[in-house]
């Protein structure tokens, strides 16, 4: 098995590891370092040594011995966690549960009693398996304010039972759980950092996920919007990169590349959703995708139903990046000058996306030397390789 195989295997058994292991034993925060462990003894051996029968359970084993090594570590530093560890000694390793518990991790990371940021932080870390770097990046945090955030959220949920949510508790979480994975299927879908555009392991993982929570909610509207989200713009990936990774902007991608089965999964998905009641954001910007996914060409697309959708989003989710987009669906109808007067003022100057549409738009106008600091302005704060490669040549053709 070779090395990259073996890091995208451990990336997707991660979070059921921890889940695994936290409902045996507990102590969320050690359990954490003794899964991390077992994952790199896992990234060491398995090449070498081959893939054992069942990867799943070797690694649990694994993380389980290595909490019990960490506890006994405790128990000598700090004597009052004996009675903790005696626990773990005497437990008998059993056998290795089919259960997958991903979700009870995803729903323990999101528990009230951590803030909506410490809640993000801690599944990106838990389920989503960014480390603390990629995590402080994403939060435009230094990292050891995002390692101190990581820690206290892991010793807030270290005592929780680990079980499933009740009905009435789950609907509360649900919101926090939904706009954690949406982070995650982002993060996935355009890397902050680094040099790929994409992490397909982190997308795919957020789809799954959501898949799960779908079937433990199957009427829910947003979730569906979710998952129709996800789908519909995971679909455009085989065509939004180039050669040697080039970043491929939408209007020019070969939509034949596009993944058919999954625009109409998504379309489906949302058609289904949105008569049912309340709409929400999330099915409001899976409408817009599949706006998207439907048309044949960029010039075929229906900008005006776009903006339209995008006027509604505004009135129940007023955010700056939304107003971002709708600009631009204003400057496909209204023309560049249109857009360019809705984004003047928008509070995202140190964003790269603000500048990257500025500089767009600017070039359609035909202000080239406004469009190139514009460009140049963009890449300075993308950390993302592939996009300052991007940005840059779009500088150099002006």
């Amino acid at each position: 098995m070779t090395a990259t195989a073996t890091e995208d295997l451990l990336r997707r058994l991660a979070p059921q590891v921890l889940g695994a292991v936290v409902r045996r034993y507990g102590h969320f925060d050690l359990a954490e370092d003794g899964v991390q462990e077992a994952l790199l003894a896992a990234s060491r051996q398995w090449p070498v040594e081959g893939l054992p029968d069942h990867p799943l359970g070797w690694l649990i084993t694994v993380a389980g011995r290595r909490l019990t090594d960490l506890l006994r570590a405790e128990q000598a530093r700090r004597r009052r966690e004996e009675a903790d560890a005696r626990l773990v000694e005497a437990a008998s390793p059993g056998p290795v549960p089919d259960a997958d518990d991903t979700l009870v991790l995803l729903f323990l990371c999101c528990h009230p009693a951590l803030s909506p940021a410490s809640q993000i932080a801690l599944t990106l870390r838990a389920v989503g398996g960014l480390t603390t770097a990629e995590i402080a990046r994403a939060f435009l945090v230094p990292e050891a304010t995002m390692a101190r955030r990581i820690g206290r959220a892991k010793r807030v949920v270290a005592d929780r039972e680990f079980r499933m949510p009740g009905a009435a508790e789950r609907d509360e979480r649900l919101a926090a759980v939904l706009h954690v994975l949406y982070l995650v299927f982002n993060e996935g879908h355009t890397a902050t950092s680094g040099p790929h555009l994409v992490r397909t392991a982190l997308s795919a993982e957020a789809i799954r996920l959501t898949r799960v929570v779908r079937r433990l909610l199957p009427r829910d509207g947003e979730v569906a919007g979710l998952l129709a989200l996800m789908v519909l713009t995971d679909a455009r990936r085989p065509a939004r990169t180039g050669p040697g990774g080039a970043v491929v902007p939408m209007a020019e991608q070969d939509r034949s590349l596009w993944d058919a089965d999954a625009i109409a999964e998504g379309v489906a998905l949302i058609s289904e959703a949105l008569p049912r009641g309340r709409v929400g954001p999330y099915q409001l910007q899976a409408a817009i995708a599949a706006v998207h996914g439907e048309a044949p060409s960029a010039e075929e697309t229906d900008w005006p139903q776009i903006r339209a959708l995008y006027e509604v989003l505004l009135r129940i989710t007023d955010t700056p990046v939304v107003r971002l987009n709708h600009a631009v669906a204003v400057s496909m109808v209204d023309g560049p000058r249109a857009g360019l007067a809705l984004v003047e003022d928008l509070p995202l100057e140190d964003d790269h996306r603000l500048h990257a549409v500025r500089a767009h738009l600017l070039e359609s106008a035909g202000d080239r030397e406004g469009a190139h600091a514009a460009y140049l302005r963009a890449a300075r704060l993308t950390t993302s390789v592939p996009q300052q490669r991007y940005l840059h040549g779009r500088a150099e053709r002006l």
